[in-house]
């Protein structure tokens, strides 16, 4: 601004009394709260779904621990999931996690998958020391929303990777 056009703006407000501002108050905290709430329920979620992973426990597999039936699910699931009838909605690839990390991103990816509705998944634990592949198992057979899981066709990675059905609303028979 030049000083013309700045003595022509101070005589054009002379004598304006400014405005109180008092009815509406500005406040960032609100939004902030509500972002603390929805992390720290996603928080106490993913520790839920921690929970049902045990490293102790020692369920009655198959000799192989390759596949695997919710009890009174019906049979005719696991022939579909071993003839490759489901294609799964989202991938987990676990090369070069640990246990831990491994456990963290499973309890997510079941979370995932019944938050989105999505009735299969694809887990990738590759061959290896053969340490995860042996452990997903014992996992999936503990959390209460896994029906049935058996190795992946070929086309999905096949001995190296499972196909888990989770149970989430809606008929899996439409599939």
């Amino acid at each position: 601004m030049d000083l013309q056009d700045q003595s022509l703006f101070q005589e054009f407000v002379k004598g304006i009394k400014p405005l109180k501002q008092d009815t509406v108050t500005f406040s960032t905290q609100p939004k902030r709260k509500l972002q603390q709430q929805q992390q720290i329920k996603e928080l106490r979620e993913k520790e839920d779904t921690l929970f049902y992973f045990s490293d102790e426990y020692e369920p009655l597999l198959d000799e192989e621990g390759k596949r695997y039936l919710r009890p009174g699910d019906d049979h005719y699931l696991l022939k579909r999931l071993r003839r490759g009838d489901f294609v799964p909605d989202l991938f987990l690839d676990l090369h070069g996690l640990t246990r831990e990390q491994a456990k963290q991103e499973l309890a997510a990816l079941l979370l995932a998958c019944e938050k989105e509705n999505l009735p299969c998944a694809c887990i990738m634990t590759g061959y290896g020391s053969f340490t995860l592949k042996n452990q997903i198992p014992r996992w999936l057979v503990q959390h209460p929303k896994v029906i049935a899981f058996h190795h992946a066709t070929k086309e999905w990675g096949g001995d190296a990777s499972f196909l888990v059905l989770i149970e989430v609303e809606g008929d899996l028979k439409q599939l």
